[in-house]
C-alpha cells in the first residue's frame, strides 16, 4: 500500500389602468415575468439545502430543507404577528411564509432579481404550456386573492413597499385591496408558472417530476492529437482555437487546436515554453505546477495565475506561516511524518505573471517573463500530499477559486478540514483585483495579497477563515463550472478507502470529510485533533460517484479525476452529461441530472474506443480493444467546447461517437472511409495495472492517498 495513490413571463401587464403602485412596480414586474434562473436545489442565502435533523413545529417541511429549528421558529412569530382572523386565509398565509424552508426557496423568491415577501405564485394565467398539469396548483394565485382580498393582516407581505431590494415593514393592518385593483393585477405581479427549468409555489413543498431517464451513450470515440503529459489545458482567453497546456514540472506551452478531421496533431514548440518556473517550484510525485487560471480580462492585461509548490530548502522564496500553528491548536513538533519531510517544509503557493511585457497586445504574447511576479498566496504544508492546487477564476463573479485538500497523512488526523480555522480541506475564494494594505493583511491575518469579497460566507466570522467558500473536502481534483449553467460547480473529492465522490459546491457547503467519507461513517485510526461529531455539521452527500468495489478496484487504489459537463456538438448523445474518470481503473463515467436542474444524477459506466483515423494512431492495451491511455490524469476543454482527456500518454480529443463505430440516434453521421469495430457496449473497459508499473507511474502521478 505504500505506493497506491489517488490521483449549474411573458405576459406583462397590459390593457389595465395604471396606478402609482402599478408604477413604482413596472421594473420588478418586468424581472418577474422574464425569469430565467433555474430550479436547482437552493436557499434565498445561495447555500444548499441541508437534510434537517430535527422535525420543524410549525413549517410542515421535511427531507432535504432551508431550515433548521431557530428559522422554523422566526417564521412563527412572523405568523403571529399578522394577527390573521380568517383561518382559510391564514392557512395559506402560513403556506406562502412556510415556502422559505422549501428546498428550491432560491427559485422559488427569485433571488436573481432582488428580495421577494412572497414566493412566485402559480398562476395559469401567466403561461399556458406548463408541465404541471393540476389546475388548482396552477390557480393557487386566484385561490389566495379570492380567500384573502377583504382580510386585514398586519404587516402585510403583499405591500408594493415590500417588493424589491428596499423592503420596508408596513405596519399597519391592511387588505389585498387596498394595494391591488383586481385578482389580474395582483397575479401579474406575484404569480408565474412552472414549467421546464423553472418552479411556483402552489401551496406545498416542491416535487418536480420524474422523467424517463435517456439511456447512457453507447460510448465514447475519442482522437489521439497529442503525445505529452499534462495535469493542465485551458482555453486562451481570446477566444480562439489555442489553449494553454502545463506539465508537472513547471512548464506552460501555448499551443494551436487542430480542426476535428484535419488530420492534424496538437501544435506547440516544446522547446520554447510560454513560461518556465521549474528553477522555483518542487517537482515530486505530489508536487509541482498544479494550477493555471488566467484572468477574465487577460486580452487587456495580460494577467493570469499559476498554483505550484515549493521546498523552503531548494528556493529562498519559499516563505509563509504554517498551517499548522496555534489557530488551529497544531504544533508542528507532534505531526508525525506521511514521508520523511520536516512539518511546512513544503509550500503552497499561488503567483501573478504577466504577458505584458512580451507583447503589445497580450493576446498575442507568446512568452512571459518569470522573473515580472506577484506573490498573491502561500501556505505552508503540514504532510506531503492531498493539497489540491487547482485554481479557476468564477465565470459570474470573476475571484478566484483556489482547491486545497485536508494537508495528507491518512484519516485527516487533525481534522484539519472541519476546522474553520484552517483553510486545510477547503475552497476558498479570493479578490485578486483589489489588493489588500499591510494593516488588511495583519488584521484579518491574510496569507497574501488578495482581499476578501464580502459575500464569502464567514468573512464576518471572527472564529473562520474570511478565505472559505466550502469546506469538509479531502483533496479535491479537478473542479468546473457549467458553461450553460454557471451556478452548477462541480469538484470531484478524492476518497480514503472506500467511496469517490462529485459534489455540487454551494457557498457554505460542508461536505462532510472526515465525519464522512461519500455517504459512509468515516472513524479515523488516528485522531490527535479530535472530532466532529455528526450533529454538530449539515452534511451535503455527493451527487455522483463509485464505490472502489463497483469497479473491482482493490482498496486504495482508486482516485477519483473530476471533468466537466460536456457541451459540444461533436458528440450530441453525450451532451449535458458529466464526464468523470479513476485514474488506475482505467474506466470513465457519465452523468446526468434527472430532473433537469433538479440537483439529481444518475450516472454510468462508458465504454470507449480509439477513432481509427486519429491523427495519432492509439496503442492498445494487450488482448483489449480499450487504448493505451495508461492513466487519465485530468480533463481539459478549448474554446469550441471540446473536451480531452489529459493522459499519461497523451492527449486525447472526444469525437464523433460514428467514429468508433458507435451508435447516437442524434448525430447526422457522414461517413468518411471504414471505421473501428465496436467495442461491446454492455460494459465499460477497465485497465489494472501490475504493481511494479503502479508504483513507478506514482514518480509522475499528482495524487497520493496517504
Amino acid at each position: 500500500m505504500g505506493c497506491a495513490g489517488e490521483v449549474a413571463w411573458k405576459n406583462w401587464r397590459m390593457g389595465v389602468r395604471i396606478t402609482m403602485a402599478d408604477t413604482l412596480f413596472i421594473g420588478f414586474l418586468i424581472l418577474l415575468l422574464v425569469r430565467v434562473s433555474s430550479a436547482l436545489p437552493l436557499c434565498t442565502d445561495s447555500r444548499a439545502p441541508l437534510t434537517s435533523k430535527a422535525s420543524l413545529s410549525f413549517c410542515p417541511y421535511n427531507g432535504t430543507i432551508c431550515c433548521n429549528t431557530k428559522h422554523d421558529s422566526d417564521l412563527q412569530k412572523q405568523f403571529e404577528s399578522m394577527n390573521v382572523s380568517d383561518p382559510s386565509c391564514a392557512s395559506l398565509l402560513k403556506q406562502i411564509l412556510c415556502a422559505k424552508c422549501d428546498q428550491f426557496s432560491a427559485e422559488l423568491f427569485d433571488i436573481k432579481s432582488g428580495a421577494r415577501p412572497i414566493p412566485v405564485l402559480c398562476n395559469s394565467t401567466v403561461l399556458m404550456n406548463s408541465s404541471q398539469s393540476n389546475e388548482a396548483a396552477q390557480n393557487y394565485c386566484s385561490k389566495l386573492w379570492r380567500t384573502c382580498e377583504n382580510i386585514s393582516v398586519w404587516n402585510s407581505p403583499f405591500a408594493p413597499s415590500l417588493q424589491g431590494p428596499r423592503a420596508t415593514v408596513n405596519s399597519t393592518p391592511s387588505k389585498i385591496t387596498d394595494f391591488w385593483q383586481s385578482e389580474k393585477d395582483f397575479c401579474n405581479a406575484f404569480g408565474g408558472a412552472s414549467s421546464d427549468g423553472h418552479v411556483c409555489f402552489e401551496g406545498g413543498q416542491i416535487s418536480l417530476n420524474m422523467t424517463q431517464a435517456e439511456p447512457p451513450p453507447q460510448g465514447l470515440c475519442v482522437e489521439k492529437i497529442g503525445n505529452g503529459s499534462y495535469l493542465n489545458m485551458v482555453a486562451h482567453p481570446d477566444g480562439s482555437n489555442r489553449v494553454f497546456v502545463s506539465s508537472q514540472d513547471g512548464k506552460i506551452w501555448l499551443a494551436t487546436v487542430p480542426k476535428v478531421r484535419s488530420g492534424s496533431t496538437l501544435e506547440l514548440d516544446v522547446s520554447s515554453p510560454f513560461l518556465d518556473i521549474s528553477d522555483i517550484l518542487h517537482f515530486d510525485a505530489q508536487f509541482g505546477l498544479m494550477g493555471l487560471a488566467f484572468h477574465p480580462n487577460f486580452v487587456n492585461n495580460g494577467r493570469f495565475f499559476v498554483s505550484f509548490n515549493c521546498d523552503k530548502t531548494q528556493w529562498s522564496g519559499c516563505v509563509g506561516r504554517c498551517s499548522c500553528n496555534s489557530d488551529v491548536n497544531c504544533d508542528p513538533t507532534k505531526l508525525g511524518s506521511d514521508g520523511g519531510s520536516a512539518p511546512c517544509q513544503y509550500h503552497s503557493v499561488i503567483v501573478e505573471y504577466t504577458a505584458n511585457g512580451t507583447s503589445t497586445t497580450p493576446s498575442q504574447a507568446t512568452t512571459a517573463n518569470p522573473s515580472e511576479m506577484r506573490r498573491i498566496f502561500t501556505m505552508g504544508l503540514p504532510y506531503t500530499s492531498h493539497h489540491g492546487g487547482q485554481i479557476l477564476f468564477g465565470p459570474e463573479d470573476g475571484y478566484l477559486y483556489f482547491m486545497m485538500g485536508d494537508g495528507g497523512n491518512r484519516g485527516d488526523p487533525f481534522n484539519f478540514a472541519q476546522n474553520k480555522m484552517s483553510l486545510l480541506g477547503k475552497i476558498m475564494r479570493l479578490d485578486v483585483d483589489k489588493m489588500p494594505s499591510a494593516t488588511e493583511i495583519d488584521d484579518l491575518r491574510l496569507w497574501g495579497n488578495y482581499s476578501i469579497p464580502k459575500d464569502n460566507p464567514f468573512s464576518q466570522d471572527n472564529k473562520s477563515q474570511p478565505e472559505i467558500w466550502a469546506l469538509g473536502l479531502r483533496n479535491p481534483w479537478r473542479c468546473s463550472f457549467d458553461l450553460e449553467r454557471p451556478s452548477y460547480f462541480v469538484c470531484a473529492d478524492v476518497g480514503q478507502e472506500f467511496y469517490e465522490e462529485v459534489d455540487l459546491i454551494t457557498k457554505g457547503g460542508n461536505y462532510g470529510w472526515r465525519v464522512y467519507e461519500g455517504y459512509g461513517l468515516f472513524t479515523p485510526i488516528w485522531s490527535p485533533g479530535g472530532n466532529t461529531s455528526t450533529r454538530s455539521i449539515n452534511a451535503i452527500f455527493p451527487v455522483m460517484g463509485y464505490n472502489h468495489s463497483a469497479v473491482n478496484i482493490h482498496e486504495g487504489s482508486a482516485s477519483i479525476i473530476g471533468g466537466y459537463f460536456y457541451r459540444s456538438t461533436s458528440d450530441p448523445c453525450m451532451n449535458g452529461r458529466y464526464l468523470y474518470a479513476d485514474l488506475y481503473a482505467g474506466a470513465l463515467w457519465a452523468g446526468l441530472e434527472n430532473p433537469t436542474d433538479s440537483g439529481n444524477f444518475n450516472s454510468a459506466l462508458i465504454p470507449f474506443n480509439c477513432a481509427s483515423d486519429s491523427p495519432i494512431p492509439c496503442t492498445y492495451v494487450p488482448a483489449s480493444t480499450l487504448p493505451a491511455l495508461n492513466y487519465i490524469f485530468s480533463f481539459g476543454e478549448d474554446n469550441s467546447k471540446d473536451l480531452y482527456l489529459l493522459a499519461a500518454n497523451g492527449v486525447y480529443r472526444v469525437v464523433a461517437p460514428s467514429r468508433c463505430n458507435y451508435t447516437c440516434s442524434k448525430e447526422v453521421v457522414t461517413p468518411v472511409g471504414s471505421l473501428a469495430p465496436s467495442p461491446s457496449p454492455s460494459s465499460a473497459h477497465l485497465l489494472f495495472v501490475p504493481l511494479k508499473k503502479l508504483c513507478l507511474l506514482l514518480l509522475v502521478s499528482p495524487l497520493l492517498l496517504w
